[in-house]
């Protein structure tokens, strides 16, 4: 039994070390260093991808039910996922400037009726309305090197999307297509890690397979959307 916790309180830990990754980020960012703060985010999204899986092969939620590790995650995840991305677009050039600080407060009250709603997934594993995915549109701004008016849009755009009921697919979770899904996912991560890896913005060859696996990923949500409502 005692082997049985230490298993389970391990994955709590690899958990927590988020926060961890997101102070380094945080720090990444103070000093404009945008391609060492990604690093950090990437790793903690490696960090959110394995942690569920372990978790659940563990049965952790039996053996630890004083902790809840969803609720460990959902801190970790609005602090690499929204809190972080928000501190970026007010230190960076990204927008216009006076929208950087409007903007950021939006996407952390955004953020949080994300994380706060119970409904916020359907029971095959899709995300209802914009899940949140700051980081992830934050590293589109700069691979793309959108003009700031443009970029601005683009942030104003996601922030709606969380409050409009449009499916978006989870990459592991949902089953309709998730071997093609997964092998995207794949493609995505390779490319990422390439820009993240070059000076921003990126070559056109990498904006355009990220633009291309969005617009999988997308179509994946709206197509289900659309079923969902016929």
């Amino acid at each position: 039994m005692r082997g049985l916790r230490l298993r389970a309180a391990s994955v709590h830990v690899l958990t927590a070390i988020g926060a961890v990754l997101a102070l380094l980020a945080l720090r990444a960012a103070h000093q404009a260093d945008w391609q060492m703060m990604f690093v950090w985010l990437g790793v903690a999204l490696i960090v959110d991808t394995i942690d569920g899986p372990l978790a659940r092969l563990f049965d952790v939620k039996a053996v630890l039910p004083r902790f809840s590790g969803e609720r460990l995650d959902l801190i970790v995840d609005y602090l690499t996922y929204v809190a972080i991305p928000a501190f970026v677009l007010t230190e960076s050039d990204l927008l216009p400037e006076a929208s950087r600080l409007p903007a950021a407060i939006a996407i952390l009250l955004s953020g949080l009726f994300h994380v706060s709603d119970m409904d916020s997934k359907t029971e095959e594993g899709f995300f209802v309305g914009f899940p949140a995915i700051w980081n992830i549109v934050l590293l589109y701004l700069f691979v793309l090197g959108l003009e700031p008016t443009v970029a601005l849009a683009v942030v104003v755009g996601f922030v709606v999307l969380t409050f409009v009921p449009i499916l978006y697919v989870h990459p592991f979770r949902v089953r309709r297509l998730r071997l093609l899904t997964g092998l995207v996912t794949l493609v995505w991560a390779a490319v990422a890690a390439v820009a993240v890896a070059n000076p921003f913005p990126s070559p056109l060859w990498v904006q355009v397979a990220l633009l291309a696996t969005a617009a999988y990923f997308a179509g994946i949500g709206a197509g289900r959307s659309l079923r969902r409502l016929l």
